[in-house]
């Protein structure tokens, strides 16, 4: 007997009719819900997610198909993706049946699910099935049972998870009793195929198969209908992230990472900077709104939440879509909070996490812009009072032009204003130029420089701050003021490589004043040591270091930096006892967002949170690449009660001690990097 069977057995090809009626009209509901969304969408700025459509294209499929964000949170992401897969072959599976029946067979007499086809379809569609029940009650155990601290449930979980539920169970029990009717009594080889469905056909064989198919006859129809529910109420609960989510990958931000809009300040028909009201954000930031599906993975990551603060990056997402669905009119601000919004360290660790690729960070920028330029809102006294030192002189503690350069005095570099020549210029930022701690790195980078023979140049006093701790706390005129005077001086001389040893310096330089028309090469310093060691210029004499190493955010989730700063630890003879959290999921030290200049009230310091995680690691040294990161890190080890048990180090103190003694000088390699 060939092995296949018969497409609506027992209730006969009249159902197509009323079937693809009622499909009709599902899918019609479905779309008009969707439809009537965009209006809202519409209430947003104008914002052009449409460039680079074979990228996005490709992204979209990797994502969507790929699971990759989701997989991304280990049990419960294996545990979606898992679903959204077997779920996708039922669905491909359907559209066979309907290809079979409605188009092929009726027009070219071509019936292909038989044979060896026919079983493989059963063997898969059955796996998949029981997969998609199997990771469907893993889903309820753990939101309605076990219910993760944060996690969010209201009707609309209850809705889908059942809903699901019932249509997965009524097709396993409808393919059992026709088994029992028609494989079991006759061919109960082909029936093993079909295992999801066995147990029920096994339960009902020699049952009196007229009721069996009385039976199977109303169940198909609630089968059925109860599918059609589903379509139709897609866009009117939270099922609506099935397409929303998946065309959000589409519209993912494909600039570099951390990219803000540069605002035109000579641009006199503006009347109002940042975000206060709704038509201020983008059309994106509603439609992330309507994207969230409430899975707190960027509140359980974000560390201002984490230490007891009141931001929650799913919360501000949600503000933004309450204001947008319910009260257009209202005030943003005032709807997530001036306390909430102060709070960000612009880490990226919600962002990166979040499955349904929501763009938390800008939304809140845009809303600090508003507090800053219209306002003249900022965290504290203290800031206020830093922005002023930086604005008259071009650092945040208030000390001259003059002195910012003295951190060089002995050292071989070059004051570019001064006449000489280099082949980097080295941008040193305020914490290294000024600060007494960081003033050692810079010496320390100098030094590794010179022993791979590399000429060192620094612009010294005409050098200003780079201007990425205002930016982030919304003060755009002053970024762009400093900005400006940094491209200036850097152009008059040429400049063609510029290396950084902070990464906000470098998040500023390589990524922000591309805006503002600056062309050079910039690398952070992290990449920079880590070519030289593998190209053989920097001579070292590795020795042993048992250390704990943080991936500082604007190094690794804003530059996907990890392996470089690694390799140059174990390139200096170092074992590193990695953190509880650590590369992609590193946590912040605090002091992102400009908020290194502002006083931490609220909760915990993150800063003292980070310290015992290396603590807990056992080893006596924690390494970073910050001078946001080494500075708060000291402050933690002291206010947490640390002292003695570890102390704070910088990669460049590192290397530097091991610098071999009087070293084979290599000389430069490639075009200079000032003219």
């Amino acid at each position: 007997m060939e092995a296949t069977r018969e497409i609506y057995w027992n209730v006969g090809h009249g159902v197509t009719g009323p079937m693809y009626l009622m499909a009709a009209i599902a899918i019609g509901l479905c779309g008009w819900g969707f439809y009537r969304r965009i209006p809202v969408y519409r209430l947003g700025r104008a914002l052009d997610r449409l460039d680079r459509g074979g990228e996005r294209v490709r992204l979209f499929l990797k994502e969507v198909f790929g699971q990759l964000r989701i997989l991304l949170v280990r049990l419960p992401g294996t545990l979606h993706a898992l679903f959204f897969w077997g779920f996708l072959l039922l669905f491909i599976g359907t559209l066979l049946v309907m290809i079979q029946v409605d188009f092929t067979e009726p027009l070219f007499s071509w019936r292909f699910l038989t044979g060896t086809f026919y079983l493989g379809f059963k063997i898969v569609l059955n796996a998949a099935g029981l997969v998609a029940i199997a990771m469907l009650l893993g889903f309820a155990v753990r939101r309605f049972i076990l219910t993760p601290k944060g996690l969010q449930t209201g009707r609309d979980d209850y809705l889908s998870h059942l809903l699901i539920l019932v249509i997965l169970v009524t097709g396993f029990i409808l393919e059992g009793i026709r088994m029992a009717v028609t494989e079991l009594p006759g061919n109960p080889g082909l029936a093993l195929f079909s295992y999801g469905g066995l147990p029920v056909a096994w339960l009902l064989e020699g049952r009196d198969p007229s009721e069996l198919r009385a039976f199977h006859k109303g169940l198909w129809w609630f089968h059925f209908l109860l599918s059609m529910c589903f379509i139709a109420c897609i866009p009117f609960t939270k099922l609506r992230h099935l397409f929303i989510t998946g065309v959000n990958y589409f519209f993912t931000d494909l600039r570099p990472k951390g990219s803000m809009d540069t605002i035109d300040l000579e641009d006199e028909s503006l009347e109002s900077y940042g975000a206060a009201t709704l038509p201020e954000l983008s059309w994106k930031d509603i439609y992330d709104a309507d994207a969230c599906t409430a899975c707190k993975r960027c509140q359980d990551r974000c560390p201002a939440w984490d230490t007891g603060k009141p931001l929650s990056p799913m919360r501000v997402v949600q503000q933004i879509g309450e204001v947008a669905f319910d009260a257009p009119g209202a005030e943003l601000i005032e709807k997530v909070t001036r306390e909430v919004l102060w709070e960000c360290t612009t880490c990226r660790a919600c962002q990166e996490i979040c499955p349904a690729n929501i763009e938390h960070v800008n939304k809140i920028l845009e809303m600090r812009r508003h507090m800053a330029l219209m306002e003249g809102d900022f965290p504290g006294d203290e800031v206020r009072t830093a922005l002023g030192h930086l604005e008259v002189n071009g650092n945040p503690f208030g000390l001259g032009f003059a002195q910012r350069a003295d951190w060089s005095e002995g050292l071989d570099v070059t004051v570019l204003g001064e006449g000489g020549e280099a082949d980097i210029l080295y941008f040193v930022g305020c914490y290294a130029a000024f600060d007494r701690r960081n003033q050692a790195v810079a010496r320390d980078f100098v030094k590794i420089c010179t022993a791979a023979g590399i000429r060192v140049g620094i612009l010294g006093k005409q050098e200003t701050c780079c201007g990425e701790p205002p930016r982030r706390l919304g003060n755009e005129y002053l970024y762009q003021t400093e900005a400006r005077a940094n491209i200036k001086y850097m152009q008059q001389y040429g400049v063609t490589k510029v290396v950084t040893t902070c990464p906000h310096c470098y998040q500023s330089l390589a990524r922000d004043y591309r805006d503002l028309g600056f062309e050079a090469q910039v690398e952070d310093y992290t990449t920079f040591i880590e070519g030289l060691i593998r190209e053989g210029r920097l001579p070292l004499e590795p020795s042993a270091l048992d250390c704990s190493y943080h991936d500082s955010c604007f190094i690794g989730r804003y530059q996907d930096c990890y392996a470089a700063p690694r390799k140059v630890l174990a390139g200096a003879g170092a074992i590193i006892r990695e953190m509880e959290r650590s590369g992609p999921e590193s946590f912040c030290c605090g002091g992102g967002g400009g908020l290194v200049l502002a006083e931490e009230r609220i909760g915990s310091r993150i800063s003292e949170t980070r310290v015992a995680m290396a603590v807990a690691t056992g080893a006596p040294v924690l390494v970073s690449n910050c001078p946001f990161c080494l500075t708060l890190f000291e402050d933690g080890i002291k206010t947490g009660g640390f002292e003695g048990r570890i102390q704070a180090r910088d990669l460049a103190e590192i290397v530097a001690q091991r610098i071999r003694a009087n070293p084979r000088v290599a000389g430069p390699k490639g075009a200079t990097g000032v003219a």
